[in-house]
């Protein structure tokens, strides 16, 4: 059974900071790209960030130079790290992985920016 568990989620304040794990076990075909998207009410899911298997990184341009991606390849971790969050961060944030079987996604978590 593949699982994808993400964690670190929540509320905090216009330029805070908060960093999201996301986690893949269970049987799984080799992961090449990692990546977070995001929903925010009433938008369509984006992409934040993504990471390929050799590290390279890709970010979009709202969060270029306040979000940084990372992965451990070896325990089939993602994590994001995010600074001088703003209020317009606020979304569900999605963990998603490229496989050469199924694409996976975990069951999102909640971020909350407060001004």
């Amino acid at each position: 059974q593949v699982q994808v568990v993400e964690s670190g989620g929540g509320l905090v304040q216009a330029g805070g900071s908060l960093r999201l794990s996301c986690a893949v076990s269970g049987f799984i075909f080799a992961i090449h790209d990692m990546g977070w998207y995001r929903e925010a009410p009433g938008n369509q899911r984006e992409l934040v960030a993504s990471i390929t298997r050799s590290g390279t990184t890709t970010y979009a341009d709202s969060v270029k130079g306040r979000f940084t991606i990372s992965r451990d390849n070896a325990k089939n971790t993602v994590y994001l790290q995010m600074n001088s969050l703003k209020p317009e961060d606020t979304a569900v944030y999605y963990c998603n992985a490229k496989t050469l079987g199924p694409e996976l996604w975990g069951k999102g978590s909640l971020v909350t920016v407060s001004s």
